[in-house]
């Protein structure tokens, strides 16, 4: 079967999206991680509209990449400008990309709106292209606002598209820019497209290969995937996206979704089959890069994904994972997950204490106690199934295999405000580990902050060949459990830790916000120092 093509725009439309900043040594690095995943193009930006961009072009040609295609996107010349004369075009060949992508008006709309006519915005687009090739270039012709122009004028729009081809283009790209058409219209306009495209003179006599089709979806009414799916199935054999579907307003297509439907789900050969591992790591990848909190209920590569929390589910899957999983988690580097709650049976419990390396065995705990006591402190506010890293070491204290790898003495926190400036806070934080005392203090942002700064100064002291420097708080959620007490309401407070390798999460429920948020942070620092302490043989300063 043919080839589907990957054409990756996280780098620049991506970029579009609310929050979602790269700088140009970030995309370098995002790029040479698509690269290794196996994405075909690699769009790296807009080299004529801002000097990050142009950056970005200086730093890939020094950069070696063993098989993407790094790709310039720009926009057709301006009207009543000669392309040799047109900067923008001249910006596209400085930057040295073997690809470009130009971008085009094929709504009569947005003609009228620029205050062109319909008969120059053809040449625009033709006059563009063929510039491009005569200098050596392979051209995508992104057809802007393709299906609303279609249902509008669809002469015009298939005029805009065989002009593109009398230029030359390699790849006719069809986009959904408003990102409100449906599947079943994409895949029958994709088909049309695709009937007229092969009526089409072709450059060469004719002899030429088929120009192919491609797709560029936004996700407004949720339906960026389906929509692209649905034009694969019309013909189309490229698609474009962003990983974790950042973009403009509700952004673009999700390729970490449409990789493992094409590949897994429809038998379409778009990636090396062992590559797809790597794709819940470029997710994570991206998202830390963008400074983004992965989403956890993502398809394929979110945390969630396959996470099961009824007990009759979790009895099933122990037994026959198909029962509820449509496939392979590991397949996409993901792995299979089982939460605990108060809907968790002996099952949850059992499974999940596997999960985390933790023996229900030890000390002749019944694992039905273990469930109870579970159930208590859900009442009482905690939320495990949102909590493993707390949650493990809940199953260790149960089972009496807890070891703690330090001990707090005491706290001490204060605020300080001065008039209209900022506030900050102080902490003092005393810990020992065995015999050993230690005592620091930090300053903050606020307490937390502080908690933070002074517990992790204070760690390294007894740990300083850890990688606390590595240990990252991305994340942090107070909720009140029950607003009816007011301001003595408990509240729960969960934090998200990471380090280059994982992503953990810890949970404290208090009256008092600050013993709350030390109960959660006390318990990642234990989870990290567990998770880490093996590698060095148990051994501190």
């Amino acid at each position: 079967m043919e080839q589907i093509l990957l054409y990756d725009t996280t780098l620049r439309d991506g970029t579009q999206g609310e929050s979602v900043n790269f700088t140009a040594p970030e995309k370098i690095k995002i790029a040479k991680q698509l690269d290794e995943l196996g994405i075909h193009y690699i769009e790296g930006g807009w080299p004529g509209s801002n000097p990050r961009d142009i950056q970005f072009f200086e730093l890939a040609r020094q950069t070696p990449f063993s098989q993407a295609r790094i790709t310039a996107f720009g926009a057709t010349r301006r009207p009543g400008v000669a392309p040799a004369e047109d900067s923008n075009l001249q910006a596209l060949i400085k930057s040295g990309a073997a690809t470009v992508t130009l971008v085009g008006k094929s709504w009569d709309l947005h003609v009228a709106i620029m205050n062109n006519t319909l008969a120059e915005n053809l040449n625009m687009i033709r006059e563009s292209i063929a510039y491009l090739k005569d200098l050596g270039r392979e051209v995508i012709f992104d057809a802007e606002h393709f299906f609303d122009g279609y249902k509008s004028n669809p002469d015009y729009t298939l005029e805009t598209l065989e002009a593109a081809v009398s230029g030359g283009a390699d790849f006719l790209i069809l986009c959904d820019t408003n990102g409100g058409t449906l599947y079943y219209d994409i895949e029958a306009i994709v088909a049309r497209v695709k009937e007229a495209r092969d009526e089409w003179n072709l450059p060469n006599g004719g002899n030429a290969s088929p120009i192919h089709l491609g797709i560029h979806a936004h996700n407004d009414c949720a339906m960026a995937v389906a929509n692209s799916i649905s034009a694969v199935r019309a013909g189309a054999r490229m698609v474009q996206g962003t990983i974790n579907g950042y973009g403009e307003r509700c952004g673009n297509a999700d390729l970490t979704a449409i990789i493992p439907i094409l590949q897994l789900k429809m038998n379409q050969s778009c990636l090396p089959e062992a590559n797809l591992t790597r794709l819940k790591k470029v997710s994570r990848f991206v998202s830390e890069a963008a400074n983004m909190p992965p989403q956890g209920n993502r398809p394929f590569v979110g945390r969630s994904a396959f996470a099961h929390k009824g007990g009759i589910h979790v009895s099933a899957i122990a037994k026959q994972p198909r029962a509820y999983e449509h496939m392979d988690p590991t397949l996409v580097g993901n792995a299979r997950r089982v939460l605990v709650s108060d809907m968790s049976g002996k099952s949850n419990v059992e499974y999940k204490a596997r999960e985390l390396g933790v023996s229900l065995d030890e000390n002749g705990v019944d694992s039905r106690k273990i469930v109870s006591q579970i159930k208590k402190m859900e009442q009482e506010g905690f939320q495990f199934d949102v909590a493993d890293g707390s949650l493990k070491i809940w199953f260790q204290k149960l089972t009496d295999q807890f070891t703690p790898l330090f001990t707090l003495e005491n706290y001490r926190i204060s605020m300080e405000k001065d008039r209209d400036q900022h506030a900050w806070a102080h902490a003092i934080v005393k810990v020992s580990v065995g015999e050993r005392k230690e005592m620091i203090a930090a300053e903050g942002d606020g307490p937390v902050n502080a908690l933070d700064n002074a517990l992790r100064k204070v760690l390294k002291k007894f740990y300083p060949h850890l990688g606390l420097d590595a240990l990252r708080l991305v994340d942090y959620k107070v909720r009140v459990i029950d607003g009816r007490e007011a301001t003595a309401a408990k509240v729960r407070v969960i934090i998200d830790s990471r380090d280059r390798e994982d992503i953990w999460t810890t949970i404290g429920v208090s009256t008092d916000i600050i013993e709350a948020s030390w109960q959660a942070l006390s318990d990642s620092f234990q989870y990290k120092l567990a998770k880490d302490l093996p590698a060095t043989e148990g051994k501190i300063a």
